[in-house]
């Protein structure tokens, strides 16, 4: 009777750790959840991505005074790219929120991406990309920022490994550097089809790290898949800390439109952030 006594307290303790609304976070604002792999739009091609990033149970404190929390509010944004040459594409984003019954706009970025060519078909792959945002007052105390987001790969026909040392810059006299690390580790299934896990960081300023229960801490399961013609990525997160939005659930939907003069064969799609298809490495260990 005792050991079911203590289960009980252990399971409703469990339970009320996963709803208890977190304490206050590091940043709120996700419109855009994913790890970059260095591939990017052939040249003269557009691509979309949709992203939608809801968190059951997120920030009930805003950053802002009177500002946006993200507590059972969904965020998002289209994503337009466009490949500028085999080592260069540039983007923009129209970041917004629905909380409260309100749709509220988060301002646009625009990004520059500069990788290594044919990333998709090497062991080792890198590149840097460059976004700078202006935010509404709502999100953020300071409107204008700037991410720069390093990335280093390496996979082989199986499994793929990626790191992203994101430092968030932010402009004004509030301004600071925040590190805001992100990595995958991925599991080919073949067919297109991935598994994997993603991890999510945000330890404050850079030189002056928050106390940990105060930085955002979250674990994500992923899985990515072509529907057709579409790319879909989906998955699931727990923040570990109190300055972490305990439950999130994340969709990218993604489409790249044919390459003018090569129809619409979809050997020219590249693939979202969750890994490279099979197709792209007939020898995964051999660097082009």
């Amino acid at each position: 009777m005792v050991r079911d006594l203590k289960l009980h307290l252990c399971v409703v303790a469990f339970v009320a750790a996963l709803a208890s609304p977190p304490a206050f976070a590091a940043d709120q604002v996700h419109d855009e959840i994913q790890v970059y792999n260095a591939e990017i739009a052939e040249v003269g091609q557009w691509t979309y991505e949709q992203h939608f990033n809801y968190a059951a149970v997120g920030q009930t404190q805003p950053e802002v005074p009177g500002g946006f929390s993200s507590n059972h509010s969904l965020q998002g944004t289209p994503e337009f790219a466009y490949g500028i040459t085999d080592w260069w594409e540039g983007g923009f984003y129209i970041p917004f929120a629905v909380s409260d019954g309100q749709l509220l706009s988060d301002g646009a970025k625009i990004r520059s991406l500069f990788v290594v060519p044919d990333a998709a078909k090497r062991s080792f792959f890198y590149g840097v990309n460059f976004e700078l945002g202006y935010e509404m007052p709502r999100f953020a105390a300071t409107p204008w920022g700037l991410e720069i987001r390093p990335i280093v790969g390496v996979r082989n026909s199986q499994w793929e490994f990626i790191a992203n040392p994101i430092v968030d810059l932010s402009f004004g006299s509030g301004g600071e550097a925040d590190f805001a690390p992100a990595l995958r580790l991925a599991r080919n299934l073949g067919n297109d089809w991935y598994v994997g896990v993603e991890y999510y960081g945000d330890f404050g300023k850079i030189g002056d790290f928050l106390p940990l229960q105060q930085q955002s801490q979250q674990l994500f399961a992923v899985t990515d898949f072509k529907a057709g013609v579409v790319d879909i990525e989906l998955g699931v997160g727990y923040g570990f800390t109190g300055g972490s939005d305990r439950l999130v659930a994340k969709a990218i939907i993604g489409y790249a439109f044919p390459v003018p003069g090569k129809g619409s064969d979809g050997n020219t799609a590249p693939k979202l952030s969750m890994g490279t298809a099979a197709r792209a490495t007939q020898d995964a260990w051999n660097t082009r």
